[in-house]
């Protein structure tokens, strides 16, 4: 297999009655499901209508809702060549201004959707200039056009012709539009089957959005590529009742599945909330990855504990990093091994040493261990200035060179030179090993036995006095000082008044906590706390209504803009009414 469609012409000739995807109604009941004879037929006809319209060679914007018909539509779009862009089905005017972002730095007018999107989006917004000329097209109707006589679709991609334009979630500058090979997904999903081997009894279970890289990793493109079955669910669907996830991974007797450290922490607190009971056996769950925000310790703990009763295993749980410009996944954690934590001197992470404690202590922070790499892929850390490798014992910039590595952003090739063709420097200042490039990915971290540790991301460290501060820690202060906030609703960073850096700490609070305590007493608890964890005094703290804080499509919160926002006026202080507490509580 080269491709993803040699994958499905592969699986509908040698298993074409199995089982590809079964999507669940309200993350629970099957409500439809895809054979790979059904897909790959699917898909035929979309790609021979799609060439019929003089697509084939152009990139298309891909707005679907979870369900079979964007997994249909990526196929058809992957056989013609069509390149495709998935985005988020737009809930509100900022939505609709990132599909015209991305439509716009992808080049096409083109927007393939359904019926009922493409109705939505026209009684919401029709009148709009984000929607003027975009040519918003039922992809459902064109499988119609192509069984009216269209001839069948041309050869299919070359390995190296770009599958997928996965559009960066922007958690810290604009989105870009990462060029995703049909080599890279199938490296990217050889190193993962390596690392975490599917098996035949193999079988997926996930709730994260398509449009999001691991969500179109794991729930789509490894399913396909390993041959076993996926359960799929709406990402609302886990969010309004988390324990529906573990439900289905119970029901279904899923064994692989992944989602950010929030996820765990939300399925934790159901479980202490009483509100888990339904969750049957997960003794044969050999894959939890957490990925895609820092992982937290705590949550890893306490997402064990709550599920050990049900079967759960510690080493099932697999911390990870990855990013879209590697296609997703660099490191992981073995499955044969409960997940790695080193206690790290807190006084020393601020002046980029690394500094092992041992032990649990007031002046101790545990970092999660992500992995290691698997042959051919490896990881450096680099002085993010000097461009040489960092010695043992300091922090540095994660730079990744193999065969996951992205062909670079859209239609950007200045910008693309120096993240995605970086060369580490020798000592004498010429590169370390000639013709070798690596994808530099703006994070920071170090290595210790083979194993990443991930520290930060080098935008959004805050630097007072010469001692590093990363915001990711003042945010997790933050978030656990007073019971009843939420996961990622915190946002920390800092901003030049003239003179000097001021630190700044957004917390969101909804009717509950504000109804709780006072709002003096708020503010004087999450400034503690903060003085505690992180010997820093934010020079401002502001609560916030939830919901205010800019967040990217996968839940993270988006620092720059918040940051912009703030400096802009834009934030009010959260108060407490009637009508703001009958509405946040229910």
């Amino acid at each position: 297999m080269r491709t993803l469609p040699e994958a499905l012409w592969l699986r509908s000739e040698k298993q074409p009655d199995e089982t590809a995807y079964v999507f669940l109604r309200d993350g629970e009941e099957p409500e439809e499901a895809l054979t790979y004879r059904d897909l790959h037929t699917a898909a035929r006809t979309r790609a021979a209508a799609l060439e019929a319209r003089g697509l084939s060679g152009h990139n298309a914007v891909l707005l679907h809702p979870t369900g079979p018909e964007f997994v249909r539509a990526l196929l058809g779009c992957m056989y013609a060549r069509v390149t495709g862009a998935p985005v988020q089905v737009p809930r509100g005017r900022a939505g609709l201004e990132r599909l015209r972002r991305v439509a716009d730095d992808a080049g096409t007018s083109t927007v393939l959707t359904t019926a009922a999107v493409r109705q939505d989006l026209l009684d919401r917004f029709g009148g709009l200039p984000e929607l003027a000329g975009l040519a918003l097209v039922d992809s459902e109707s064109l499988a119609d056009q192509a069984a009216d006589g269209l001839p069948g679709p041309g050869p299919g991609p070359e390995p190296g012709d770009i599958a997928l334009l996965q559009y960066t979630s922007g958690s810290t500058e604009d989105p870009r539009g990462v060029m995703v090979t049909h080599a890279n997904f199938l490296a990217n999903a050889a190193e993962t089957d390596e690392l975490w081997p599917c098996g035949p009894d193999g079988t997926v279970v996930s709730w994260l959005p398509h449009f999001h890289d691991m969500g179109m990793l794991l729930g789509i493109v490894i399913p396909l590529w390993a041959g076993i079955p996926s359960y799929l669910m709406a990402p609302e669907s886990f969010i309004r009742r988390p324990a529906r996830r573990l439900e289905a991974i119970s029901r279904f007797r899923g064994t692989h599945t992944a989602a950010p450290s929030f996820a765990y922490e939300l399925c934790a607190r159901a479980a202490a909330e009483g509100k888990t009971t339904k969750v049957g056996d997960l003794s044969h769950w050999r894959l939890a990855a957490n990925a895609a925000e820092p992982v937290r310790w705590a949550t890893v703990r306490a997402f064990a504990a709550a599920f050990a009763p049900h079967g759960f295993r510690p080493g099932a749980m697999c911390p990870a990093y990855g990013l879209a410009e590697n296609t997703l996944k660099a490191t992981g954690s073995s499955q044969d091994r409960e997940p790695a934590v080193l206690w790290l001197s807190r006084h020393a992470l601020r002046e980029d040493r690394v500094e092992i404690v041992g032990e649990e202590t007031l002046d101790a922070t545990p970092v999660a261990g992500s992995g290691g790499t698997v042959p051919g892929t490896r990881v450096r850390i680099v002085d993010p200035d000097t461009r040489r490798p960092c010695p043992p014992g300091r922090i540095g910039e994660i730079w990744i060179n193999g065969p996951c590595v992205g062909a670079g952003y859209w239609d950007r090739p200045e910008v693309s030179e120096a993240p995605f063709r970086a060369r580490v420097l020798g000592a004498d200042g010429t590169p370390e090993t000639p013709g070798e490039t690596c994808l530099r990915t703006g994070d920071l971290g170090f290595l210790h036995d083979g194993e990443l540790y991930v520290t930060g991301r080098l935008k959004d460290v805050i630097i007072l006095r010469g001692r590093n501060h990363y915001p990711q820690d003042i945010e997790l202060s933050a978030e656990t000082a007073v019971p009843g906030l939420h996961p990622n609703c915190a946002a920390a960073f800092a901003v030049d008044d003239g003179g000097a850096e001021r630190v700044v700490v957004l917390v969101e609070a909804d009717g509950r906590v504000l109804k709780a305590r006072q709002e003096g007493e708020l503010h004087a608890r999450i400034r503690e706390v903060i003085r505690q964890d992180q010997q820093l005094e934010p020079d401002e703290l502001l609560v916030v209504r939830r919901g205010a804080l800019p967040k990217t499509s996968s839940g993270k919160v988006q620092r720059r803009a918040c940051r912009k926002r703030y400096e802009d006026g834009a934030f009010a202080p959260a108060t407490l009414s009637a009508s703001t507490a009958s509405r946040q509580e229910t």
